[in-house]
């Protein structure tokens, strides 16, 4: 049953996630993202049939940890006002949103007397919340926080070169980091966690 709940509340918040994104974008000129169809909280737009179901459920019933992702809100950086800046806060309302849903969360359970069993569940979903947010702010693309590390980076050479590095090898240090470094974040995810529900 956590099983299921946690997928769940992974493909909502991510659904959230993708949103926020386009919302951000257009809100900061660029119209790419509600030309086609994302700027919307209806889950048909922005559901990865692989990515947001096949491959969660692959991994929480073969290795016990779920991983996976919504399709990503396409937008054109030419199009935003500061192109510099923009693409960073426009990375930066994925996890913001995250953060936003899981004190939302966790409010209601620290204030609202409610039924065990739906606090346990709305426990789950401050957790799955607080992965997205910090899994997210890694600075490894194709994650939101390579975009948000872009966006205050020198337009010097070592800049360049860090931003050229990372673009270059993205996929594979991502890949690299998911199987053998994931751990690293656990105790930062667990950290936040428990700051907010408060036990």
């Amino acid at each position: 049953m956590f099983q299921i709940i946690f997928i769940i509340s992974i493909i909502i918040s991510a659904i959230i996630h993708e949103y926020s994104h386009a919302w951000a974008a257009d809100e900061l000129g660029d119209p790419t993202a509600r030309n086609a169809g994302r700027l919307t909280l209806n889950p048909l737009a922005h559901i990865d049939w692989f990515g947001t179901v096949i491959l969660p459920l692959l991994m929480i019933f073969t290795v016990g940890v779920a991983f996976g992702y919504a399709k990503p809100v396409p937008f054109n950086p030419y199009n935003l006002k500061n192109q510099k800046r923009d693409p960073g806060l426009v990375a930066l309302a994925g996890p913001l949103s995250n953060l936003i849903l899981a004190l939302f969360l966790s409010f209601i359970i620290r204030f609202v007397p409610a039924n065990p069993n739906f606090l346990n569940f709305l426990e789950i979903a401050v957790y799955a919340n607080v992965l997205l947010l910090v899994f997210n702010l890694i600075p490894i693309p194709p994650l939101d926080g390579s975009k948000i590390l872009f966006a205050i980076l020198p337009d010097s050479e070592i800049g360049i070169q860090i931003r050229t590095f990372l673009e270059r090898y993205g996929y594979i240090l991502l890949l690299f980091f998911i199987f053998f470094l994931f751990r690293l974040i656990s105790p930062v995810i667990y950290f936040v966690y428990k700051l907010l529900i408060g036990i």
